[in-house]
């Protein structure tokens, strides 16, 4: 698998491959499965050359870095990246407290505290180090400070108010002592993570479904601040939750929820351009993100070996340029998108 590497202050950096892998499904994420199924999952990404592991401590309420534990003992710490966040730390909880519920099935009985300050970072880091079982972890993201998470601009803004004025200087001097190579933030929306890129000194942003085949208003200032500065972006969610692997049909997911019928209707024109270039729809969505100069990679996740598999064979096919061209022309996507 092709690689990216990143190293944007000069402290050796980190070699991604282009294509992650996304740990929050291992998590019991909508469905519950089982530890040998998690693992066959993580040994068949591993088998497609990926070396990109993504976890945070909110991904089964721990379940997900206990499983990554299992898959990492025995491999070579150099062989791989790996990357989980901070900003909640997990308490013991009655089961009908637990966080999560209808979301993460069968998993420890803990509930999630926010807590962005710097102990509570560090307390975050200590507990992520004891759950995987390694003596380091490359990247540290802050997670969730935006309004998706938080309900309002005014909760965020609060949230990120707690976070620049404690726990951002816990991961400063983690990267600056080289306990870790990077940080940055884990956010659901483009303009939140432009506020943090604007207020600190960020390397990189993984960014949940806002730069998609479907979505690029991240170009409009905050893709072209990264440029500026050399930000990473580490792409999540490159499906938009389904819709752009599934297509346009009843039920599809959108943003972890039923697509609205406007997001159906311009993903059905999308998949019609598509077709007329013989490219599938989960091609097209998979490689586009990847055309941007500042991704260094792209997690798509997954629950089992073969659709690890199938997000490996996408990366093979070859996107005529004229597809892009012709998105371009009918105003499915912006003009100003890279696109080989």
């Amino acid at each position: 698998m092709k690689t990216r590497h990143f190293d944007r202050i000069g402290n050796g950096g980190i070699t991604f491959t282009e294509l992650g892998f996304g740990t929050a499904p291992l998590g019991n994420l909508y469905r519950a499965i089982s530890d040998e199924d998690a693992n066959a999952t993580l040994e068949a990404a591993w088998a497609t050359g990926c070396r990109y592991y993504d976890t945070a401590p909110l991904y089964g309420l721990g379940l997900s870095e206990t499983r990554l534990n299992r898959f990492l003992r025995g491999r070579k710490r150099d062989d791989y990246v790996l990357s989980s966040k901070v900003g909640r730390i997990m308490r013991v909880a009655p089961p009908d407290q637990r966080t999560g519920i209808g979301k993460f099935f069968e998993t420890p009985s803990r509930r999630e505290v926010y807590d962005y300050s710097y102990d509570g970072v560090m307390r975050s880091f200590e507990a992520s180090l004891e759950r995987l079982g390694v003596d380091r972890i490359d990247i540290l993201f802050v997670h969730d400070v935006d309004i998706f998470t938080h309900g309002s601009k005014e909760a965020s803004d609060a949230r990120i108010e707690e976070f620049m004025s404690s726990g951002y200087y816990g991961l400063l001097s983690l990267r600056d002592q080289g306990v870790i190579k990077a940080f940055g933030g884990g956010i659901n929306e483009w303009q939140v993570a432009q506020t943090l890129a604007e207020r600190g000194d960020f390397d990189l942003f993984l960014l949940a479904g806002r730069y998609t085949l479907l979505e690029q208003e991240a170009l409009a200032t905050f893709l072209p601040l990264c440029q500026k500065r050399g930000i990473g972006i580490v792409l999540g969610g490159p499906y938009n939750s389904g819709v752009l692997a599934t297509g346009p049909k009843p039920g599809a997911f959108y943003n972890y929820s039923e697509a609205p019928n406007e997001i159906l209707d311009r993903v059905a024109r999308i998949e019609a351009v598509c077709k007329r270039h013989n490219v599938r729809l989960i091609e097209a969505a998979l490689q586009f993100p990847l055309q941007h100069p500042s991704v260094v990679s792209v997690i798509p996740g997954g629950q089992r070996p073969s659709e690890v598999e199938s997000n490996r064979a996408l990366l093979d096919t070859k996107i005529p340029a004229a597809l892009w061209a012709d998105l371009k022309q009918e105003g499915l996507m912006r003009a100003d998108a890279p696109t080989a």
